[in-house]
């Protein structure tokens, strides 16, 4: 199903923004026994963004009616509901027209199925070639430029390597091509800062609120890659695959330890 401007439609206009010159945000929502998860934290982030970027989006209430119909279309079929938010359409130039009302795109997806150990014994990644750009202006937020992580995805075709950990120019993690990352060491949890580059994902915070209730000692820090490898435990997040443990990184075994093992247990609580 997608719903372009609360109307069913599969088109875009040329002159919009967000194909133009990628001028907008995006949220990928988890549909799932009949609700979407973490929707608070999804929109607080999708209104935020929009004031970052200066996108004069009003039509919030809209957009919630727009995925309640959403919602009852699928009934009781899990599913992927990807939110888009462009400046709308406007001329050639990147001055935008003003008065310009954004454009919402609603489209759904069949939820993806991974394999078992992915969450149980946890994956194998791979360290990017790509680094991230960096811009403190969008640092943070999920806007529509992707391109880092586009170019850092086409480095690998083994299936065996389900993700790929991206550094900035300073040799620095940040995050994974489509996930967050946070490090165990002597029982702390540590996660990179995200104030230069990355996407400060939903469930990165969830991460970090579970982490405090548990009494794990949080922090968010610049993590060089030597320590990153040197780590006890390390493990990805993101909306749609919610914690994997990793198990390799280019050759060297990590455990799944209790912090990880915590963590997920907590974690498959608070999602029902």
């Amino acid at each position: 199903m997608v719903l372009i401007n609360g109307l069913p439609d599969d088109k875009i206009a040329i002159s919009d923004r967000g194909l133009q010159y990628g001028d907008g945000l995006f949220e990928t929502m988890v549909y799932r026994d009949g609700t979407i998860e973490f929707i608070d934290a999804h929109f607080a982030r999708l209104i935020d963004g929009c004031r970052r970027l200066n996108i004069e989006f009003a039509e919030a209430e809209k957009l919630s009616s727009e995925l309640s119909i959403v919602c009852q279309s699928l009934t009781d079929n899990d599913a992927i509901i990807k939110v888009i938010i462009t400046r709308g359409r406007g001329g050639r130039g990147y001055l935008a027209t003003s008065g310009v009302e954004p454009t919402r795109i609603i489209s759904t997806y069949p939820l993806p199925t991974y394999p078992d150990h992915y969450s149980q014994t946890g994956i194998k990644v791979r360290l990017c070639t790509h680094t991230l750009s960096e811009n403190v202006a969008l640092a943070g937020i999920k806007h529509l430029n992707r391109l880092d992580q586009v170019i850092a995805r086409s480095e690998w075709h083994d299936s065996d390597i389900a993700e790929g950990i991206m550094l900035d120019c300073a040799g620095n993690v940040i995050e994974g091509t489509m996930s967050n990352v946070f490090i165990v060491k002597a029982g702390k949890l540590f996660t990179p800062m995200l104030d230069k580059s990355g996407v400060a994902g939903v469930m990165r915070a969830q991460i970090i609120s579970l982490a405090a209730e548990l009494n794990i000692s949080v922090f968010e820090t610049n993590v060089h890659l030597e320590d990153f490898m040197a780590a006890d435990e390390i493990f990805i997040t993101n909306s749609v695959i919610g914690l994997w443990p990793v198990y390799e990184i280019d050759n060297t075994v990590y455990v799944v330890g209790p912090v990880t093992q915590n963590l997920q247990d907590v974690l498959q609580q608070a999602k029902k």
